[in-house]
């Protein structure tokens, strides 16, 4: 039985953060390395991981995403190995390097915890979506993981001099330095994806990538927030 599963078993560990399959997420923990993760998202670990949820350095963060984008938070820390994962969703692991990148909190997986992080506005949807869409940026130098419904795509947005559109709804991080703004349909009924959002595209321009899930959020990004 042992030869039968050696294919699922734990691979050495080459980078802080990495996927273990395309669904799970390994992360190599070292005091003082602590990292800060979806409440709900530790599938397994090994060593010794202690887990904080809403942590105060977290909790006005969190608390923003109430009325913004995604879950609350956990801290953790310890020497181990840890593994999180998000009911299947595709993983995608990012390294910045001096960079910041605008994501979806509900695709927010894990992050380290020394990057600086918050809820923002997204500029330039005020007028498409009332009160406007809400993000969670993070940046500075570390690791990032994000998930996507399913295998994602990735475009990159400074190989031409087209604007590169997105349903909202289908839309998980995109580069902060990117140029965002909202595109209505030709006509109201126009629908071009399949959410209550469908009447509205986001356009983004310059240097810079656009990651994409090809299934849409359920939450409906677009909806007016109270």
């Amino acid at each position: 039985m042992n030869q039968q599963l050696a294919g699922y078993a734990p691979t050495p560990v080459t980078a802080r953060m990495e996927n273990h399959g395309s669904a799970m997420l390994k992360v190599a923990m070292a005091s003082g390395q602590d990292l800060y993760a979806r409440t709900g998202s530790m599938v397994a670990y090994e060593g010794f991981i202690q887990y904080e949820p809403n942590p105060p350095a977290a909790r006005q963060v969190a608390s923003q995403w109430i009325t913004g984008e995604g879950a609350p938070v956990m801290k953790c820390s310890g020497d181990g190995l840890l593994y999180l994962a998000d009911y299947g969703a595709d993983v995608v692991v990012l390294n910045l390097n001096n960079e910041a990148i605008s994501v979806n909190g509900t695709n927010l997986l894990a992050f380290d915890a020394h990057l600086t992080w918050g809820v923002e506005r997204v500029k330039g949807m005020a007028k498409f979506a009332g009160q406007g869409l809400w993000n969670v940026a993070v940046q500075g130098t570390g690791w990032v993981a994000i998930t996507s419904r399913g295998t994602p795509i990735v475009v990159d947005c400074g190989r031409g001099e087209d604007e590169t559109y997105v349903d909202p709804d289908a839309l998980v991080a995109w580069s902060t330095n990117l140029k965002v703004k909202g595109k209505r349909s030709f006509k109201a009924g126009a629908l071009i994806g399949r959410g209550s959002g469908e009447a509205y595209q986001m356009a983004f321009s310059g240097e810079g990538i656009v990651v994409v899930q090809p299934s849409e959020d359920s939450t409906d990004r677009l909806r007016v927030r109270n």
